[in-house]
């Protein structure tokens, strides 16, 4: 999918108070709505090639202009925390009063957190949890709990037995470890029966694809895939399964058991067509509302507490700021067409 070029509204009149959270309260004296100013955000989006990534940024856009946000020019870092960094600087340097980000590597972008928090700078950061560095609010899901509903899903549908190859993501990213360990942990835990294939990817489609060939020329008894992110593993590896004659519906003999996680829409069309049995659905809609809306909230000088939010989700405390972690459901053939699933609300 090509990128999706983002139109940015900006607004002119004092940005109003966003009714919010039982768990927020302002702070006296510096919110950028009291002093009459539209405080500015800097939104960067991470990358264009993975479907769900261009999923959120059509939400971004949309709710930049539903809550009234004034923002900078959108950028895109494409998968480059070098990028990042400089897309970073330029908002700095054009009067951002807060950034929104979603590092790809959650390791090297701890300088630029520490340059932004001396220039009091608030950061969401969207998905992806940075190491270190201090952040206003993480908006993401339990990753954690992808890994282990992915485990739980494929050993309860191979019978405890089998070969399972993971198309893991980068192990750079908090979300490829906490998906990868939690994955391997559920394995060893309930389902010793079952070999997994690990297979690092980098969040890479075509590097994804390679390693998925290799497997399965060496392990052609391979019974489940688990793709970390559909978004750029889902077209390579069902275009793979098709050229080698193992695309086979759900329910037929030979058929291999697939779960991936994302839930974007061509995930959830390739379930109705039993090409693959389930996904997790990663809120892109989500994230896209809750970061504009932290963003603005640390604009206006709110904070934050732990605690239970109005929303379905739960504030944590980190060691380097707070996160709240939004739900994330299970989709299979018997609730894919639910339309309050947010594949089901947006643009293929």
């Amino acid at each position: 999918m090509k990128p999706r070029s983002s139109r940015i509204a900006a607004a002119a009149a004092t940005v109003a108070v966003l009714a919010g959270f039982t768990t927020a309260c302002n702070r006296d004296g510096d919110s950028a709505s009291a002093n009459g100013d539209t405080a500015k955000i800097g939104i960067d989006l991470p990358r264009a090639d993975s479907d769900f990534w261009n999923s959120y940024a059509q939400y971004v856009d949309r709710e930049t202009g539903t809550q009234s946000v004034s923002a900078l020019p959108v950028s895109n870092s494409q998968n480059d925390v070098t990028k990042l960094v400089a897309n970073v600087k330029v908002f700095q340097n054009t009067g951002a009063k807060a950034v929104v980000m979603a590092p790809q590597d959650t390791g090297a972008i701890a300088s630029t957190l520490d340059e932004l928090a001396a220039e009091k700078i608030p950061v969401i950061s969207v998905d992806t949890r940075p190491d270190k560095g201090d952040v206003y609010m993480v908006v993401r899901a339990d990753n954690k709990a992808y890994g282990t509903k992915s485990c739980e899903y494929l050993g309860e549908q191979l019978g405890g037995k089998g070969k399972v190859a993971e198309l893991q993501g980068a192990l750079s990213s908090i979300n490829g470890r906490d998906r990868s360990e939690a994955f391997a942990a559920c394995m060893k835990e309930k389902f010793p029966g079952i070999e997994v294939i690990e297979l690092a990817t980098d969040w890479k489609g075509d590097v994804a694809s390679a390693k998925l060939q290799s497997t399965l020329a060496a392990h052609p008894d391979v019974d489940g895939i688990y793709m970390q992110a559909g978004g750029v593993f889902l077209q390579p590896t069902l275009s793979l399964l098709k050229q080698k004659g193992l695309l086979k519906p759900a329910g037929e003999p030979g058929h291999i058991t697939i779960i991936s996680n994302d839930g974007i829409p061509q995930e959830f069309d390739a379930i109705r067509q039993g090409h693959i049995d389930a996904t997790i659905s990663q809120p892109a809609d989500l994230y896209a509302k809750y970061a504009v809306y932290y963003a603005k909230a640390a604009a206006e000088g709110k904070t934050f507490k732990p605690g239970p939010t109005d929303h379905g989700s739960t504030i944590i405390e980190l060691p380097n700021g707070l996160e709240d972690q939004l739900p994330a459901p299970l989709v299979t053939k018997e609730n894919v067409d639910d339309r309050a699933l947010w594949g089901n609300n947006v643009s293929k």
